[in-house]
Parts: structure tokens; sequence; C-alpha cells
């Protein structure tokens, strides 16, 4: 039968009847030239890591000069022994794959890539399969006429689909060892090609039994082709497959909150940036490269500090709700408990699904109340259960959410992303899409106003009396006199005093002196995109703000006063390494250099006397030393807690001379919260989260993240050396005030 298909494939008519589209269309030059298609876009960290995809097949392309020789010996050695010396086709094979489909038909490396690019699965119709053979002859042909040896074998081993969102050796490599291609070792070369006789059948997710004994065929063809030795044969078999098990879908890995964020800004960009021919890219085929300023290594322990903390922070709330008749909401009666629930049940992903397929209310509610099995997650994983998805909504309102953002002041890169305690069970990103009140993070913006325009000093003092705004004054329609929350008045303060114990009646002092409308003005100068009403109340952070304006904003400060935007993307290029556009950030001047410093002298205060001293060391109360912080920082930290009323939201600012942080934490509803101020502070709910993730990252030498001192301006004619505080005054645990 070989010498027959010789002599059928070497007559001119036939090989012209095939080439012609005798025997079903062919495929163009164009796209032979171009055969790599629905190549995946790669989303690459500051630091030079992949840390997302977005693909309709998981696949990104790497040079022949990319894989190593282990690899490219185990798949000749195994698919085609005679690679290198014919000219795309093995006739003897292709005989026998006719007269008996599944046989393997020793198909050349060739042949099996243009049946993957062109002509597609066998028929069991012998005509067809002569005619699908004919035309993978012809293509065979050409593809070694138009690529090299090595050209062929990179395309081959991109396009071939190892299953479990895998397409490509590089997701191979990477999704089944967590590792790239070049870094393979020999016996995971060989379980990979061992993969490429039927994916699905030798699938080491399932089969890991079959797949080692696959494996171990390919090492004995390595051996028999002179490629390893006997001995080496004998050790790599005995070897377990040490599958590192690495999935590469949305909801897994690393940024998976900000890489949704990032889709997002990417579909706009494609549409105001079309390609040279006018049609609009594919982020999910078109194979670009985004380059981002996330840095994975930041990114990791920025997850890594949510989920210690959040985790923790969570058994105790778990433990309070226990004693709550209307867990876990307070202040609600039933009806109120039940619409909470009603909207979060039409907000659901199952009831748009429901409502898009024409079901009616009735059915919906009755599918809501029907029990069925279900993942759902817990703090130890996700586990197994039976409930119905009404007591899933229920079961999820328990858990706390938190969210925490990272920024480089002098550039304005964003370097760490957490929008949530898990991307898989909660979608809501608390960075960029959730507003929340801000409570006392909101005051040094007043401290700010307050000196920047009247050029006030950390120093100047003013009696700690309840302080009122006369009603009509601003608008509002009556006397405003907010409280202090621990009642304590009497003395003087300074603003450093007023700022460090968050002090309702100083803030309220300040705002009065520059009024509501400067205020508003310097917040947004300084980042804050959202509308805010000039009313006096934002003195104690009475406005709903996003995570990410208020690091921001937070940066203008560590910055010399210079707003620099945040950015996320760094440059875009297509796949071949053409750069489509190069991002730049906008600057602004906020405030002078002067001021910017002496509100980092205000928020230093904050670590060193106030909510915030739980991050320093020999930390005492009442001059008992109190255990549960070890955090010990010895290094300048600019900061500020903040704790909205009834413990809905707590936050922590954190900056130090190259990065500012920022956390939020609270329930998904503003009724979720801890019954009192000791847990449900900013200074217990968010500040550790900060704690944790800055010691990881100076943990990590090759970061750089500063331990100096802010950088003094050379000329500073405002007093900032105030009276030096007792040891006790120091050391005394301030408890913040919140917004009314």
């Amino acid at each position: 039968m070989g010498d027959y298909l010789r002599r059928f494939s070497n007559n001119g008519i036939t090989f012209f009847t095939a080439s012609a589209g005798g025997f079903g269309a062919l495929p163009t030059f164009e796209e032979l030239e171009n055969p790599q298609t629905n190549l995946a876009t790669e989303v690459i960290s500051a630091d030079g890591v992949t840390i997302g995809k977005y693909a309709k097949e998981n696949r990104t392309p790497v040079k022949f000069s990319e894989l190593p020789e282990n690899l490219v010996n185990a798949l000749v050695a195994t698919e085609d022994e005679r690679y290198y010396e014919h000219t795309g086709i093995d006739f003897k094979g292709l005989g026998r794959a006719i007269l008996k489909p599944g046989s393997g038909g020793a198909s050349t490396i060739t042949q099996q890539l243009a049946k993957m690019l062109f002509t597609g699965k066998a028929s069991r119709n012998i005509f067809k399969r002569i005619g699908q053979k004919m035309k993978e002859y012809v293509v065979a042909t050409k593809l070694e006429r138009q690529y090299t040896k090595q050209e062929i074998i990179a395309m081959y081993l991109n396009k071939y689909d190892f299953i479990n969102q895998a397409v490509g050796i590089r997701s191979a490599a990477r999704i089944y060892f967590g590792k790239e291609p070049k870094d393979l070792e020999i016996q995971e070369s060989a379980m990979l090609v061992g993969m490429l006789k039927n994916a699905s059948y030798f699938n080491p997710l399932r089969r890991a039994a079959k797949v080692k004994q696959r494996r171990n065929v390919v090492l004995l063809q390595m051996t028999r082709n002179g490629l390893i030795t006997e001995g080496e044969k004998i050790n790599l078999q005995q070897l377990d497959l040490n599958i590192n098990y690495t999935p590469e879908s949305h909801s897994d890995g690393y940024a998976t909150y900000f890489r949704t964020h990032l889709q997002k800004i990417m579909r706009k960009w494609v549409q105001n940036n079309p390609k040279p021919n006018g049609e609009e890219y594919d982020i999910f085929s078109d194979g670009l490269k985004i380059y981002v300023t996330i840095d994975s290594r930041m990114q990791q322990y920025a997850e890594e500090a949510i989920k210690e903390h959040m985790a923790n922070l969570q058994s105790y709330f778990s433990k309070e709700q226990k004693r709550n008749r209307t867990a876990p909401f307070y202040d609600l009666d039933r009806k109120e408990i039940a619409r909470s629930f009603e909207r979060a049940k039409r907000s659901s992903e199952r009831y748009r699904r429901l409502k898009k397929v024409g079901k009616s209310s009735k059915e919906i509610d009755e599918i809501f109340k029907k029990k069925t099995k279900m993942k759902v997650f817990s703090w130890k994983g996700d586990r197994d259960t039976i409930m119905s998805p009404m007591d899933s909504i229920k079961y999820y309102k328990h858990f706390l959410r938190s969210g925490l953002v990272s920024i480089e002041p002098q550039t304005g890169h964003i370097k760490a992303w957490v929008g949530g305690i898990n991307n898989k069970h909660f979608k809501y990103d608390a960075v960029a899409q959730q507003k929340r009140q801000v409570g006392s993070t909101f005051k040094p913006f007043v401290y700010a106003t307050a000196i920047n325009q009247l050029r006030m000093s950390p120093c100047d003092a003013f009696p700690n009396t309840p302080y009122t705004i006369p009603q009509g004054k601003y608008g509002i329609p009556e006397e405003w006199t907010p409280g202090n929350s621990n009642e304590k008045y009497g003395g003087m303060l300074t603003l450093k005093d007023g700022l460090a114990g968050s002090v309702n009646t100083m803030s309220a002092r300040l705002i009065d002196k520059v009024g509501p409308d400067n205020v508003v003005r310097l917040a947004k100068a300084a980042g804050i995109e959202t509308e805010i009403q000039a009313n006096p109340s934002i003195a104690l952070g009475a406005v709903e703000l996003s995570l990410l304006e208020m690091v921001s904003a937070y940066s203008t400060f560590a910055n010399r006063g210079l707003r620099v935007s945040p950015m996320i993307i760094t440059r875009i290029e297509d796949k071949n390494g053409t750069v489509l556009k190069d991002f730049v950030p906008e600057t602004q001047e906020v405030l002078s250099e002067e001021t910017a410093y002496v509100v980092l002298d205000l928020l230093e205060g904050v670590t060193q006397s106030g909510s915030g001293v739980r991050l320093r060391s020999g930390y005492t109360s009442g001059g008992k030393a109190v255990t549960g912080f070890p955090y010990k920082f010895e290094n300048a930290i600019a900061g500020k807690t903040g704790t909205t009323q009834n413990q809905s939201d707590g936050w922590f600012m954190g900056i130090v001379p190259n990065l500012a942080t920022g956390v939020w934490t609270g329930g998904e509803d503003r009724a979720t919260h801890f019954a009192g101020i000791t847990k449900g502070q900013g200074a217990t709910m968010s500040l550790p989260s900060w704690a944790l993730f800055m010691r990881k990252c100076y943990a990590d030498k090759d970061l750089k993240i500063s331990r100096e001192k802010f950088e003094k301006p050379e000329k500073l004619s405002i007093n900032i050396d105030c009276e030096k505080k007792t040891d006790e005054d120091k050391n005394e645990i301030i408890e913040e005030d919140t917004d009314f």
C-alpha cells in the first residue's frame, strides 16, 4: 500500500488535483504564512512574570530557541524518528492510516501539524479519508517548503491541546509543572510528549498510572535512539510524575480582581486603537502582550497578608455572631433583613441567567429554595455541601470582606491590587468598584488644607472643647456640633495631637476655618474623582469613596505634593513584539513640598502616639506591655486609621517614602459589623493586613522598599518641633473617633 501511495502521489495529475482543491479546499497562502491563530493575550508584571491571560485558547507560543533540547529529543524519538530526513511525509505510515483508522498511522510531525491546522479529525469513510490524507500530504509538503524543521516543531508544540486549559507547550509546562518550557527536566518533557498520543486519555489529573506508563515508553524511545543512557532511563522511570497543578483560569492565580479591571480597560482601549487595516484587536485571540505595573512578588505578599489576617479576624467575628439573634446583621428588623437577602438574590449571576432564559419570578423563587450540590468558600478551602441557593446567599453574608491596593507615589505605578478575599466566590472589587464611607482617613485633607492655606503648624494648639458650626452656614439645615467618641474634653490640643487622636472637635474647627469648598478642591486635585458635597461633615469622613481614590490621593503627600495619576499599564505590544502604545502618567502639583512634608509629619504622629501605635515596638498601655501585635516597625511610617459609624468600615492608610498602601475591611452590608469598637476599629480590622504585607515586602530585599525617613525640604519655615510628650501619653491606646 505504501508503494501504491508513493506512485499515486508522485503522479503529477494526482498532486495537481489535490493542490487545486480536488479533494477539498486547501489553506490559502496567507493562512500558511500565519497559521498561529487564537493566541492568548498575556498580562506581564513589572518583574517579567506572566500573571494572567485572556484567551479563547490558553495558548502563548514560544520560539524553538525557548524549547529545551530534552523536549525536542523526546518528541522526535517518539513521534517521528526520521523527522530530519524526510520532506514531510511517511508513505508507509500513510497507507496504514488510511486502511486502519486509529492505528496512529505513523504520521510525521509535519503531517500532524497539517492535520491540526487545516484538515481536522479523520473521517470514518475510506474515500473521504483518502481525500483528507491527500490534503494532509499537500499541506505537509507546503509547510516543509515554507518553514524550517525547527519552526515546524515549535508550531506543532504551540498548537497541541494538552487539555485542562493547557493549549500549547508553554501553558502545559506552566499548568502541570509550574514552570517555563526551558526549565523542564527530562522526565517532565517525556510526560508531555507522551500526552501527544491522546491527551484526553493520558490525563495526568485523572490517570496518573497510565500517564506514568506512557512517559516511560517515551523514555525507552529516547534510550533506543541514543539520547539517554540505559542507567538514566532506569532512574527516570522510577520517578513519580510530581505534578504541580497550577490552573490558569481567570479565578485562579494571583491578581484576579486586577485582571478583571484590566480587561475592562482593554476592551475600551481596543475600540479606540484599531489595527492598521481598521479591524479591532481581539484581546482573546490576537496574542497581545500587556505589560502592567503590578509586581508579582508584592501581589503575592498582599494576597497572603489579606488571607492571613482575614481568616483570623473572621474567626472572632463568627464567634461573636453566635450570640447575635439577627446574625450577621445588627440594627435591622426582619423585614429589612429579608429585603437584604432579596437584593442579593436579584443581583446574583444565577438570577440573571434564569431571567435571561425566560423563567418567571415564581419559578426563580422555587429554584432558589431547592437544595442542590455546590462548593462553597471557607477559609480552610472550598467545601462540598448541599444547600439551596438562597441558603448560600445567607451563608456568604456572614463573611467579612477586605481590599488592599499599593501605589508607588513617584511613578503612580500600582504595585499590588487585592479586590477581595476570593475572586471565585466574591466578585465585587473592593479596590475600584466599591465606595464606602472613609471615616477619619479623610481628616488629613482637612489638615492639609489648613496648613496649605493658613500655613498652620502641627504645634498650633486649640481648646479641646465642643465646637459648633451654626445653622445656615455652608447651607447646613441645622447647627452642627460633633462630639468626641471618647467624650473627653478640656485642655489644649495641638494639631499633631488632634490628628493622632483623630479628635472630631479639632477637625470641625479646622474645616470651619478653611471652608468645606477648599477641602473638596484640594481632595479632588489630589486624586479624589467622586463628587463630594461641600458639607462640614466631610471633616469626619461622611463621604463614600473608593480605596483606589484614597490611596492615590495619599500618594500625593509622599510625592512632595505632586500628584501622579495611578497607572496599571506601561505598554502594549502585538504578537510580533511591535509596541502599540507606551503609557506615561499625568502629573499635577497639588501642594507645596513644605505642606506635603508637614502633613507627613502629622501622619507620623498617628503611628507614634495615636491609633497606629500598635505598629511600633514596645507597644504598652497603662504601663503594661501589650501582646498580639508583633510588628515592631522602627522606620518612618505616616499613617491614618479610619472607622465609620457602628464599626461598619475599618480603614488603614500607611505610607513609607516609596510606597503608599491602603486597606479597607467590612461586611457586604453596613449592618454587618462587630458589635464594639475594640475589634471593629480600623486599627484592628485593617492595620494588621497592612503590617503583614509590609513585613513581607521588607523581608524581600530585591524590592528595595524604603526604611528611610521622609525627605525634609531644604527650606522648612513651618515649625514641626513640638514639645515632647511624656512616655505615658505616647503609649496610651487611642481609639479613634467615628464619623458621626
